[in-house]
Order: structure tokens, then sequence, then C-alpha cells
């Protein structure tokens, strides 16, 4: 596997939280999220949509797991919806694995980064989130990213 290390800024989102088994569920939120930010005129070639997954499958039930789908939006935007949450995540380094957009590739990823980190000598920062990071540009030629925060 590839890593490449980025200094990543303090992103603004919008964001809508779902709970439940990891999967579809979340591929249905990120559809959710793009036609809200299509009718709010936020989503474009230079969108940066990310999800995080906020719970530990391995200790969290199923249907108490929590993800959050996001997109980045500048510091003046306000939400207005009840539906669509705001916040912050905040950056930082992070070992950033660019990997083929498919379901596959993403559930190999998953299973191979922490080793590979490892190997190279890096470690997990356990107090921010990993995030997939789906940049508009990136996913038209069937890539995505994950973002592991590391110190």
């Amino acid at each position: 596997m590839n890593i490449m290390i980025e200094k990543m800024p303090t992103y603004r989102i919008a964001y809508i939280r779902k709970s439940g088994p990891y999967g579809t569920n979340n591929v249905q939120t990120m559809e959710e999220l793009k036609e809200w930010a299509k009718f709010n005129h936020l989503f474009n070639d230079e969108s940066i949509i990310l999800g995080i997954a906020q719970d530990n499958p391995e200790t969290t039930k199923p249907e108490n797991c929590r993800y959050d789908t996001c997109i980045v939006v500048s510091n003046d935007y306000s939400v207005t919806d009840g539906y669509v949450r705001e916040g912050n995540i905040v950056g930082g380094k992070y070992a950033i694995f660019k990997i083929n957009h498919t379901a596959e590739a993403v559930q190999k990823a998953w299973i191979d980064i922490f080793p590979e980190l490892s190997r190279q000598g890096y470690q997990f920062d356990e107090t921010r989130p990993i995030i997939e990071r789906y940049i508009v540009q990136m996913v038209n030629n069937h890539h995505c990213e994950i973002c592991v925060p590391i110190y």
C-alpha cells in the first residue's frame, strides 16, 4: 500500500448522521447528503465529501453504530435545515491511503491500513476519527481516500 502523509486542515462541515449497521445505509446517506448539497448549491466538481464511522463495529452493536456523511462548507455558510447538522473536523497529521472506489477495495483497505501503518513506523491517533474522503474529481476517476490520523 502506498501512504502519503498530509497535514489536513480543520474542516467546517455540514453532515447527516445515521445509526445502524455500516454498509449499504452509508451509501444511501451519501446520496441524501449529495441531493441536499445540490439543492443548496454546495455541490460541484471541487466538493469534498467525507464519511466518518464514529464507532468501532467490533465493540459496538450494529444498530448503535453511527456514521456521519459530511460535505466541507465555507466558514460563513449557515445550515438552516433541521435535518442537516454542522460542525468541525479537527485537522492534523494524517496518513492518506488512495484506493479504488469500490466496496471491495474499501473493505480490503480497512483490513490492511493498520498493519501497514505499523510497518512504516506510524502510530494511530485515537483522539481523531478516521475519515473516508471523496473529492468529486477523484471519484470521477474511480478513486477515494482513507485518511488515518497519526502522530
